[in-house]
Order: C-alpha cells, then structure tokens, then sequence
C-alpha cells in the first residue's frame, strides 16, 4: 500500500496538515489534517508499509491495545482512501 505523489505532509502552528502539490491541486481541493499517529501513520504509508508494519510502529510509538492500533489504521486508511489518495 502506498500512498499517491503529489501530497507534502507539514507541520503548521502545531497541527499536521497534508497539502496537494502541482497537478494534484486539480483532483484534491483543499487541505487534509493529520493527528500526530495520523502523521506518523502517513509517513509509513509514503514509504509503502504494509498494514501489519503500520501496526507495529503504532504499537511502538504508543501505549495502546493492539485491537485498538488495528481499528484506528483501518479507519485511518479508509479516510484516505475515501479522499483518493492511495495509489490502485
């Protein structure tokens, strides 16, 4: 899984926000905010992590059930999904 090129993920006044470079302006209007695992979890998807890797690094990074990790990636990737911006 891997996410579409043409999106820059960025830090602004604290928030993550993912923003449509060039020609991806025209397919996606507007800006997308990240929580902080959001970000952590869009910076894996952008170097082709699979779902099982995602879930390691969210269960590294923070202190949560593993049933928890697993529904939050799913929701994560569906939102993305839903927007476009996973690579078919």
């Amino acid at each position: 899984m891997k996410l579409k090129e043409g999106f820059l993920l960025r830090e602004v006044a604290g928030q993550w926000v993912v923003v449509p470079l060039g020609e991806r302006v025209v397919e996606f209007n507007g800006i997308m905010t990240l929580s902080e695992s959001g970000a952590l979890l869009w910076g894996k998807l952008k170097e082709g992590t699979t779902e099982e890797e995602l879930l390691q690094v969210l269960m590294a990074e923070y202190s949560v059930d593993e049933d928890i990790a697993k529904k939050d990636i799913q929701e994560f990737i569906q939102s993305i999904k839903d927007k476009g911006l996973i690579e078919a």
